[in-house]
């Protein structure tokens, strides 16, 4: 981990220049939670006991654990939900008792779009330190990121597949993203909408709140065929019977599509993502300015600027306000999965300065990491870092003590 004082890389395009910069100083302490991660797919923050404090939830290859707040002690609250590994994670607290929900993929295997996968709602006991009860949910074949949606209608369980049923090499019918609405007796049957199926190989999607709103209003979804906003029904989208979601392209194909995908949060609705999936390129999908015609044969279309093109198998993005200057940056990490230990995995902050981008080490090769989350843990009304890796094995928190 490192701090950086003076000297930060500047992106501009695919070059890389060093400037003085004396204000600006982002600075991370990095806090080891968990040094024994197998893989740690999905990493998420919320409150899972009640007591006011944001905890840590781990999905790992066999295990689904909580890191109680602040001191991070570890419970184990599921392990070996299917014989295959876990592969994400959702939790929020979506009836209101201040207690988080958790939802969990399974049984990965992305080779088999047939007969793959598994879902589960986590049945919470008295005692949340103890093992929770998985009830199994319907689910599609390569199951691989779960979401807990507040929409139009209420909480949702959102879920989206890799490939499509039945899929080889990408072809075949869409993947199909749907919506698990949870009956107040969750060991119920739970309703199952498929909102969007015409892609055929996705990796993340990102639900969105924009500023005044009360629930999500759009959702992102990065995929093969590239990057796309979809707005919900009562929010000036689609509002015919059985269209939920209305969508429109914002990002194009080019290097493979999208796999990550995040709102940037800034007031023009820019889309940060990593292309291809598992890729090289940090990139953000600027909408085309009102009036402008589009740059592509696709509507929607607007600019596309690559921040960086030295990722290696990038696979963690978060977007966020972490320094405070009114502008969301940028969290990226990679994890070179495959490549000798030489290649330098880590995690990096992009900051905008004027129509540049500066590269800020948040950890130089001691985090491969797999997924990455932002959450203000330590009260300070500053966001840190929280991410697991997978070949380095550990969870870490980097606490946000850059100046104000």
């Amino acid at each position: 981990m490192h701090s950086t004082a003076v000297l930060l890389s500047v992106m501009a395009g695919s070059s890389m220049m060093v400037l003085a910069v004396e204000p600006l100083v982002p600075r991370f302490r990095a806090v080891n939670v968990d040094t024994n991660v197998a893989v740690g797919y999905g990493v998420s923050v919320a409150d899972v006991d009640g007591d006011g404090g944001p905890d840590i939830i781990l999905c790992d290859a066999k295990q689904i654990a909580w890191y109680r707040h602040p001191k991070w002690e570890k419970h184990v609250i599921a392990e070996n939900l299917t014989p295959q590994d876990h592969v994400c994670l959702a939790a929020a607290d979506i009836d209101g008792d201040g207690k988080a929900e958790i939802a969990v993929g399974a049984g990965w295997n992305p080779g088999d779009t047939v007969n793959s996968g598994a879902l589960f709602y986590l049945e919470p006991p008295a005692d949340r330190t103890a093992r929770w009860t998985p009830i199994r949910l319907p689910h599609e074949p390569t199951i691989h990121r779960i979401r807990w949606v507040k929409d139009p209608q209420g909480w949702a369980l959102w879920s989206v597949p890799l490939h499509g049923r039945g899929n080889k090499d990408g072809q075949g019918v869409g993947a199909r993203i749907q919506r698990h609405r949870p009956p107040t007796d969750r060991r119920q049957p739970w309703a199952v909408e498929t909102v969007a199926d015409q892609w055929h190989k996705t990796h993340n999607f990102d639900p969105v709140v924009r500023p005044g709103a009360k629930a999500v209003t759009e959702l992102l979804v990065g995929s093969a065929e590239g990057a796309f906003r979809g707005v919900l029904s009562g929010f000036g989208g689609a509002n015919g019977a059985g269209v939920p979601v209305s969508w429109t392209q914002v990002g194009g194909p080019e290097n493979g599509g999208v796999g990550e995908i995040r709102s940037l949060g800034d007031a023009q609705g820019s889309v940060a993502g990593i292309s291809p999936m598992h890729g090289n390129q940090l990139v953000v999908f600027h909408p085309p300015a009102p009036g402008a015609g589009a740059t592509t044969a696709a509507p929607g279309l607007g600019r596309r600027e690559v921040l960086d093109d030295g990722l290696i198998d990038g696979h963690a993005l978060v977007c966020g306000d972490l320094l405070g200057i009114g502008q969301p940056q940028i969290v990226a990490g990679w994890r070179a999965m495959g490549r000798p230990r030489s290649v330098k995995v880590g995690v990096a902050l992009y900051v905008p300065v004027g129509n540049r981008w500066m590269k800020v080490w948040v950890d130089d090769d001691g985090m491969a990491c797999e997924d990455l989350t932002l959450a203000d843990l330590d009260g300070d009304g500053r966001l840190d870092i929280v991410a697991s890796g997978r070949s380095t094995h550990n969870l870490k928190v980097y606490f946000n003590e850059s100046p104000r």
